[in-house]
């Protein structure tokens, strides 16, 4: 990594409008929706439909102020807690969950979660309820080991991380930390969903380029086994779109469940 070239996501910040408008939006000209949005869409709606992921608390760590990820967690856990680094990325998906003027609009992403004979009323009915289920979106700290300390959070039955992980980890021993802090969040047995891009170095945000970790699949699965998770499904899907923006080379999808010690 050139630090006088990148910057570091969780220390430099970013634009996480600019972020959603560039990689996450519905425009005809944004060509990263199939691995983005379709992608984990389709993989979190099988995961969570087969019924082994499903309770009370479900957290999200996720990269930048996309919610997308979490149209189907609703139908399947009672609270979600999204976990921030950035207070630009809370302003920002607070200014959806508020229905403020300005937010974000993720119509084009919750149609991969509904019916199409379902009505304009009850795909409203979709989204509010998500945000009904959006009970904390709060800062959490990255130095401690204790990402919420002073604040304890109940037991998650289930996180979700989706490219976050390669963003915050300067190298491979620290995606392995940060796994390992995740993973106390979860309950023994709980369950973990990780999303990244597999074989890049950096994503361009507005005028900044942000690095990110180079790893691959083998690397993914052993982060997660040495941390005692057993892997239940994992998807990896080769990039097809051409862009200078991003340098990745995949998109990976694992769905994994914590041993019970």
């Amino acid at each position: 990594m050139d630090s006088c070239t990148y910057k570091l996501y969780h220390v430099d910040g970013f634009d996480s409008r600019q972020d959603l408008e560039t990689y996450f939006s519905g425009k005809k000209d944004m060509v990263f929706g199939e691995d983005s949005i379709e992608f984990p869409i389709e993989n979190i709606k099988k995961t969570f439909t087969k019924g082994h992921f499903n309770g009370d608390v479900l957290i999200d760590l996720s990269h930048g102020s996309m919610v997308h990820h979490l149209f189907a967690a609703c139908e399947f856990f009672k609270h979600i807690i999204v976990l921030k680094i950035q207070d630009r990325c809370i302003m920002e998906l607070k200014r959806w969950v508020d229905e403020r003027t300005g937010a974000f609009d993720w119509g084009h992403a919750l149609k991969f979660h509904v019916d199409n004979k379902e009505s304009s009323e009850q795909t409203q009915e979709r989204e509010n309820k998500v945000r009904s289920a959006l009970h904390h979106v709060v800062k959490c700290n990255l130095e401690k080991e204790n990402m919420m300390d002073p604040i304890v959070l109940p037991p998650a039955d289930c996180i979700i991380s989706a490219w976050l992980l390669e963003f915050i980890s300067k190298d491979k021993d620290e995606y392995m930390r940060n796994v390992r802090k995740f993973s106390r969040l979860l309950k023994p047995g709980g369950n973990i969903i990780l999303i990244g891009c597999l074989g890049g170095t950096y994503a361009t945000i507005g005028k900044d380029k942000i690095y990110f970790l180079n790893y691959d699949e083998d690397f993914a699965r052993k982060a997660l086994v040495d941390a005692g998770f057993i892997i239940d499904n994992c998807k990896v899907k080769k990039r097809t779109n051409v862009s200078d923006l991003i340098d990745y080379t995949a998109v990976i999808f694992i769905a994994a469940h914590k041993e019970k010690v």
